[in-house]
């Protein structure tokens, strides 16, 4: 029996920390990062990303079609639920901690006590809508 592989997955390998290669990302706000682990976030498959937030930085309500598992690498990770920010509704989820958050919950995040870095585990594509097209950095249009 043939065994077919997802994409990153077809051989045995490690990625050490220092070899993390961090990107900005046209939907992030400027300072964010992004880094792809495994896989190819914009097709069809798994993939596992990690995205590291600075200090004081705010993601507006936002959804994503896909399921996703978010794991707390470092800092904590401050998230709430619904269609407007709301520092009231942010709960900090420390390193360890796993999140998982059904595909088109509006949520938005909030880097309050310092960066965090979460790690992604989905099945793409990968996608990225904001509740207000102006919180959107694709728009150029920001606030």
């Amino acid at each position: 029996m043939t065994t077919t592989h997802f994409p990153g997955q077809e051989m045995f390998r490690a990625i050490n920390p220092e070899d993390i290669v961090w990107l900005s990302f046209p939907a992030f706000p400027p300072a964010a990062r992004l880094a792809i682990l495994v896989g190819q976030p914009l097709e069809a498959s798994p993939y596992v990303i990690r995205v590291k937030i600075p200090r004081g930085t705010r993601l507006m309500p936002h959804r994503h079609p896909e399921d996703r598992v978010y794991t707390v690498i470092s800092g904590v990770f401050y998230i709430g639920l619904g269609e407007r920010f709301d520092e009231q509704l942010l709960k900090g989820y420390p390193p360890g901690c796993v999140v998982v958050l059904p595909g088109n919950t509006w949520h938005f995040h909030y880097a309050r006590s310092g960066e965090y870095v979460t790690q992604v585990n989905a099945i793409g594509p990968l996608g990225l809508e904001y509740l207000d097209p102006a919180d959107d950095p694709r728009s150029g249009s920001n606030h």
